[in-house]
């Protein structure tokens, strides 16, 4: 039986030699090893953190700039609009204008035509009138009787036509 117990021991120094051996050449490396990856893994995940909330900043700051960006195009929009309705206002005032000139210019042009169609009526009538009181008369009638007889004439003829005897 002594032989089981001095081989139990000596197996016993061994594994405890063993132990110790494998203790400072594996197991310190192996636990600074899992102890380092433990660190990187919290350091990473510090890091995924620290991005993913510089994230969300950049994110909201770009969508505020996007916003303003957006009131900015809709106010420059708003004011090419109201531009564009001034100047169309503008252009139909300016039309309205050009029409009105050309009716009162045509309105003008009328009336003198009228007043030069008028006058050149009774210079005819005064001409037909002499004429025909030559005849009736059988003689030349005088300057000054012309002018009488056509006045009169073309007086009466302006109060049956309603044109008055003005001019």
């Amino acid at each position: 039986m002594l032989d089981f117990s001095v081989t139990f021991v000596i197996t016993i120094i061994n594994i405890a030699f063993l132990y110790f051996i494998l203790r400072k050449i594996l197991f310190k490396p192996v636990t600074k090893f899992m102890t380092d990856r433990q660190q990187k893994i919290r350091d990473s995940i510090e890091q995924a953190e620290n991005d993913r909330t510089q994230a969300k900043a950049l994110l909201a700051q770009y969508e505020t700039k996007l916003n303003a960006a957006n009131a900015e195009a809709e106010a420059i929009i708003r004011g090419a609009r109201e531009k564009a309705a001034e100047e169309a206002d503008r252009i139909a005032k300016d039309s309205r204008t050009a029409a009105e000139n050309s009716l009162h210019n045509a309105q003008k042009q009328i009336e003198a035509e009228r007043l030069a169609a008028l006058a050149a009526f009774r210079k005819e009538a005064a001409s037909m009138v002499i004429s025909a009181s030559e005849r009736l008369l059988g003689r030349e009638l005088k300057g000054e009787d012309n002018a009488r007889f056509a006045q009169m004439l073309l007086y009466e003829a302006a109060a049956e036509t309603g044109a008055g005897g003005n001019s």
